[in-house]
């Protein structure tokens, strides 16, 4: 008897190795599969903004990385006691506006460099629900420039606890959708022409919408990304709403408010992306990498032991054998750990 919806998730032409830069960009689902290619060693880059929910602020957060333009300081609003950027997240705020500024245009200046140069870039959206900040809004919650000019004013990436009537909250029509993100692709391939682009669209319910809303919401982010992905030949659409809501399809994979994918679930969603998304010579060195790094993170209760001396011994020996078969592995963390542990 089958206990679960079959789902078909159509393998990439060229799938995902070792030799491949990845750029993440969107909402904290990103971060479930960044975080996991982080540990297996991947060559990539995450949310240089930080995380960012709607199509309006992924696509001008993008289009930043390509322009490479830095900030100024009449790009940040100061409230709360901390500088801040409407384009990024709470993580860059600073109560130094120097600090603040540093932070945003190092992580740009990578993000631009980074971009030119990546494979893949994965881009995982949130909600349809944009918030813009509205014209009359005080003087000092007004930057002197950055973001999308809308109607109803600038796309606002992260509102960062200012008062709410100072927002106006917009649901994106299809049509919004696809304008900002279809000009946003065309961008990229002139800026990296070898780049490809998997889209997912995340199952975390938006339950602040309200459930009916956040279903509005979604739909319409599943139909303009699928709308993107037959009109472009370089773009792929993962699953991952459709793995979560349809195939495991119970709140017992969900955290406890009920809200947030848990590790059960994450877990699948990455085994099944490594499954169709990632090559099998990658997915090979991908299990070594795993218990290299599990062995790292081991906490002993007894580390003066020959016992724990000899398995730090056993595990730098097979990290550095391993480098020196893969040398794309950044494991100098390990090699570290285990050959001054061992010294």
């Amino acid at each position: 008897m089958e206990f679960q919806l079959p789902i078909q998730i159509e393998p990439l032409p060229r799938p995902i190795g070792y030799p491949d830069k990845i750029m993440l960009t969107g909402s904290c689902f990103t971060e479930h599969i960044g975080n996991a290619l982080r540990d297996w060693k991947f060559d990539m880059l995450q949310n240089p903004n930080g995380i960012l929910f709607d199509p309006a602020s992924v696509a001008s957060s993008i289009i930043t990385y390509m322009e490479g333009r830095p900030y100024e300081e009449k790009d940040l609003v100061y409230f709360n006691e901390l500088w801040q950027s409407w384009q990024h997240h709470s993580q860059f705020s600073h109560i130094d506006k120097g600090e603040a500024l540093a932070c945003i245009n190092e992580s740009l200046s990578r993000a631009h460099t980074f971009l030119k140069e990546a494979k893949w870039l994965i881009i995982t959206l949130g909600s349809a629900f944009s918030y813009r900040l509205a014209p009359d809004a005080p003087v000092q919650f007004q930057p002197g420039r950055r973001g999308a000019e809308e109607a109803g004013g600038m796309a606002v990436a992260n509102c960062h606890r200012a008062p709410g009537q100072i927002f106006h909250k917009h649901l994106m029509t299809i049509e919004e959708i696809n304008t900002a993100l279809d000009g946003c692709l065309y961008r990229l391939f002139q800026f990296n022409p070898s780049l490809q682009v998997i889209f997912t669209v995340s199952p975390v319910r938006h339950i602040r919408d309200g459930v009916i809303e956040n279903n509005r919401s979604k739909a319409r982010l599943i139909e303009s990304v699928h709308h993107l992905v037959n009109k472009f030949d370089r773009l792929y659409y993962f699953p991952a709403y459709e793995l979560v809501i349809d195939v495991l399809r119970d709140y017992r994979f969900y955290d406890i408010d009920m809200v947030h994918p848990n590790y059960p679930a994450t877990q699948y969603v990455l085994e099944q992306f490594t499954r169709h998304y990632i090559d099998k010579g990658a997915q090979a060195i991908m299990e070594e990498v795993k218990r290299i790094v599990t062995a790292r993170r081991h906490k002993p209760f007894q580390p003066s032991t020959q016992a724990h001396k000899r398995f730090l011994q056993d595990h730098l020996e097979r990290t550095k054998e391993l480098a020196l078969r893969c040398p794309f592995l950044d494991l100098r963390e390990e090699l570290e750990y285990f050959g001054g542990t061992c010294g």
